[in-house]
């Protein structure tokens, strides 16, 4: 378990949290399906418990940590490092909220803690944050946490038959252990 605060935590993904987890998915369907491909292959709690399954075998693999985002013993959303590639030393962020959760900071707060976790405890270089185009909350994530924006990946992610362009954001480990330094100084 990570503590973000007083009333959020990230538990590590677990099929025990299956129930509450689709429970969410399901009251935000509308919400998370604009941008996010896979909420359509949600369609009851095995499905989510098989993905889950899924994510724990990646986990045991090295290739992916993930979390479970609870604020006041509630399930929110997700987030987790994705891709590991511990040779090429870097990873991608993947993250989501219910909308009754958006606009608290959560992500921000989780993002560091994860970035952290995978400059000083994964020793990876490079962290990865791909959000599509028509999503402006999503994008605003990597740029508050200083992220440099490095291009755009086109029409490369289909969600709702529609194909959607991704862009790429990314910090180095010297750019953000500088970022860091500058932030305690002030």
């Amino acid at each position: 378990m990570i503590i973000i605060d007083k009333n959020t935590h990230l538990a590590r993904t677990s099929v025990s949290h299956a129930e509450a987890l689709f429970e969410a998915i399901d009251r935000n369907r509308a919400h998370l399906s604009n941008f996010l491909p896979w909420v359509q292959n949600m369609n009851n709690i095995d499905d989510l418990s098989s993905y889950l399954a899924k994510c724990n075998t990646l986990i045991e693999e090295g290739a992916e940590i993930s979390y479970e985002i609870i604020v006041s013993n509630r399930i929110v959303g997700r987030i987790g490092l994705h891709h590991i590639d511990r040779y090429n030393q870097h990873a991608s962020i993947g993250y989501w909220l219910t909308e009754q959760a958006q606009g608290r900071g959560i992500i921000i707060r989780a993002c560091r803690r994860l970035i952290n976790y995978a400059f000083y405890m994964l020793y990876l270089n490079r962290i990865e944050i791909l959000a599509a185009k028509g999503n402006v909350k999503s994008q605003a994530v990597p740029q508050k946490l200083g992220f440099t924006k490095e291009g755009v990946l086109r029409q490369v992610e289909k969600v709702n038959d529609k194909l959607h362009d991704l862009i790429v954001y990314a910090v180095l480990k010297e750019d953000w252990e500088k970022m860091e330094n500058q932030k305690h100084r002030q």
